[in-house]
């Protein structure tokens, strides 16, 4: 529809509003209203992928962005993990609150027997996704590794209460490593370029969470990375053999 207002080219049928849409899906708690995600794809369609030239021309991760404009809307509904047969505090927030005793056991935490966003709560789940991912050529190991373990390192130097295994298989930590610090359009080129960058993924969302006042950090981490991907693609940009440095 906005396409069609704005008088640009109709590009539904690459499919990349359904998949920027199922991407912010899995990042919402299962009991919020279809309106609220409706306004949220909106917002993260038109707003953050249209208004900057439409696929490719973003300049942060949509879904992500989407999440976030959800959150500053809507905070106790985008903080509501109650369904059937799960209720209560996301394993994090009760880290972050110091109910070490209360939180579930790793079974749980792996299978997704736990409170959290609808793409989240299974570690093994993602795990899968992550390997399928890899094995078709779709990603490389680079982010998610880099990611996945600098929160790992950090929140184990750290001395955190619960230890590394649980900051990394819970949250929403394997969900933004493996699907969305990976987008094409918001990460950078070359492999030196994406460690830099996941490794400030990890320090910014291990911050977050150890520092700041909200218990998970992931989403925020990757919309700021995003924000330095030209700086960063500057930085580690491969030099032509014979090139000379530019001054002034």
């Amino acid at each position: 529809i906005w396409q069609r207002l704005a008088k640009q080219t109709v590009t539904v049928g690459d499919l990349s509003a359904a998949v920027t849409g199922l991407l912010l899906a899995y990042n919402l708690p299962p009991s919020i209203p279809f309106w609220m995600a409706a306004v949220g794809s909106v917002f993260a369609i038109i707003v953050v992928k249209q208004f900057f030239g439409g696929i490719g021309c973003n300049i942060v991760n949509p879904a992500l962005a989407g999440r976030a404009f959800m959150v500053s809307s809507w905070p106790v509904s985008m903080t509501s993990w109650t369904v059937d047969g799960v209720s209560g505090a996301t394993p994090l927030a009760m880290i972050k609150e110091g109910s070490i005793a209360d939180l579930p056991g790793i079974y749980d935490v792996f299978i997704g027997n736990i409170g959290g966003c609808i793409g989240e709560t299974s570690a093994a789940a993602l795990l899968i996704g992550f390997a399928i991912l890899l094995y078709k050529g779709i990603i490389n190991w680079h982010i998610p590794v880099v990611y996945i373990g600098t929160v790992a390192a950090l929140t184990a130097a750290l001395g955190r209460p619960a230890g590394p295994l649980y900051e990394v298989i819970t949250g929403g930590l394997f969900l933004g490593a493996i699907f969305m610090a990976t987008d094409y359009t918001t990460s950078p080129m070359t492999k030196k370029g994406q460690v830099i960058f996941a490794f400030g993924c990890g320090l910014l969302t291990t911050l977050i969470r150890v520092f700041g006042g909200y218990p998970e950090g992931v989403s925020y981490s990757i919309l700021i990375m995003n924000l330095t991907v030209p700086l960063i693609d500057k930085f580690a940009r491969p030099r032509i053999f014979g090139e000379v440095k530019k001054h002034g």
